[in-house]
């Protein structure tokens, strides 16, 4: 029983991107000034974004024109592929019909290259020649140097120390690529002094690094900010997952009964899910959505549904969303793009108004999950993306109590390649099964800003 592979021609590739604001029920709570704590404005964003994404950020269109230059790079790689997991189902002994969308046959292995190649143009046609980010597991960095080589600009990433220690190897590809990559927190930055006067041996946090961004970003006439995840503009550019999937769905002759993503910063979990719950919103046909989070950073499943800052230096806007606190320092667990305090807005906002579900598994769940997944179907996950597996395993387990026959669907995010150290931990037994203690939890949320 081999597992099916539907694929789309070179020319279904999306034209336009989605952007859900155009159905919500309710707009999304608005972003406020850092200092003044009122609506903010384009002017206010330009020191930090080119002015294309900030346009995006605040659009109520429901569709966006792809740039041609912007396809032409997505042709070597998109449509990616959607699988029936044919041999999983077997494994598991579950009635339930499972599917994977494949965004690990990029060429920087990962979702992430949807929305690089996208900013990169942006700031290109801007005239823009550097570009500030941070980095968690290196994913978000290492297809940022790839898309910011390919339209001659200079980049300089900050990236969790835990991480850039944990994963030299995709410290290496952003290196090979022409990247500047520091470890976050650094001396590089004022941010980063502070952060490391007080905890020489901090293991940092996305926080952390965005500060150092933005820092650089804020005080460089010639240079913007980018971020991988979390804001509008980039949710919406991801969305050419979800729109190929829904072709790919009418190729299988099926439908999603419930839709799964990994959630961090909301990225990939969005641009596979919003297309779909769209046509939710629209009366057009329903889903059930989860989002899966690890319980070392549970943001949606014990977070608070507040304005907070997105970093740790308070340099950002506020912005309403899920959020742990930005003095929330998650320890040092494998999957380290899903190591961020708060959630995408638009992700938050869709949770409390009851249109998508959040759970949440531990380490340990996850690497048996992924592990479970690569040896039925052949891929190694990345760590982020197990928690995506341990979600559609445990709804295609149900279906096997049940007898009931669903159509599962998750995001394979990316492959694990580089992530072998992790899976080398797990068998080793140097992993353990951490749940983030509710009193610090509790203190990071004490310093939540106060908002009117």
């Amino acid at each position: 029983m081999d597992s099916i592979k539907y694929t789309l021609p070179e020319d279904r590739i999306p034209k336009r991107w989605y952007n859900i604001q155009a159905d919500l029920k309710s707009p999304v709570a608005p972003t406020l000034h850092p200092g003044t704590k009122q609506p903010i404005g384009p002017d206010d964003l330009a020191p930090l974004f080119a002015m294309e994404l900030i346009k995006q950020e605040v659009s109520q269109d429901r569709e966006i024109d792809i740039p041609e230059p912007v396809r032409d790079l997505y042709r070597q790689w998109r449509p990616t592929p959607l699988y029936r997991a044919r041999r999983l189902e077997k494994v598991l002994d579950t009635p339930a019909r499972i599917y994977y969308k494949y965004e690990g046959v990029s060429p920087a292995g990962s979702h992430k290259l949807n929305t690089a190649v996208a900013q990169a143009f942006y700031n290109k046609q801007e005239g823009i020649t550097k570009l500030t980010t941070e980095t968690g597991a290196g994913q978000w960095g290492s297809a940022l140097a790839m898309a910011t080589t390919f339209f001659g600009i200079d980049l300089t990433v900050f990236m969790v120390r835990v991480s850039y220690d944990q994963k030299p190897y995709r410290r290496g590809i952003m290196e090979t690529f022409g990247a500047r990559v520091f470890p976050s927190p650094s001396n590089e930055t004022e941010a980063g002094k502070a952060i490391l006067a007080e905890h020489p041996d901090s293991t940092g946090s996305l926080g952390i690094a965005i500060s150092e961004a933005v820092e650089i970003a804020a005080s460089s006439s010639d240079t913007k900010y980018t971020l991988g995840s979390v804001l509008n503009h980039v949710l919406m550019h991801q969305t050419v997952i979800g729109l190929e999937a829904i072709e790919q769905f009418d190729m299988a002759d099926d439908y999603p009964d419930v839709l799964i993503g990994c959630t961090g910063g909301g990225s990939n979990f969005s641009g596979f899910v919003f297309p779909f719950v769209g046509r939710k919103l629209r009366g057009e046909q329903d889903v059930r959505v989860v989002a899966v989070e690890p319980a070392a950073c549970p943001s949606l499943t014990r977070g608070k549904f507040a304005y907070d800052f997105g970093d740790t230096a308070h340099l950002t806007p506020l912005q309403k969303m899920y959020t742990l606190g930005s003095t929330f320092i998650p320890p040092g667990f494998h999957a380290g793009g899903l190591r961020y305090h708060g959630m995408a807005p638009l992700v938050s906002h869709l949770l409390d108004e009851d249109q998508i579900e959040a759970i949440s598994f531990n380490q340990m769940e996850t690497f048996e999950a992924g592990i479970q997944f690569a040896q039925a179907e052949g891929i190694l996950p990345a760590p982020e993306a197990n928690h995506a597996i341990a979600g559609a395993i445990a709804e295609a387990l149900k279906c096997k109590e049940s007898g009931e026959s669903k159509s599962i669907a998750f995001n394979l995010s990316g492959h694990g390649h580089f992530d072998l150290q992790a899976y080398m931990d797990y068998h080793a037994g140097i992993l353990h099964a951490y749940e983030y203690p509710a009193d610090e939890i509790a203190m990071a949320l004490a310093g939540l800003p106060s908002v009117g």
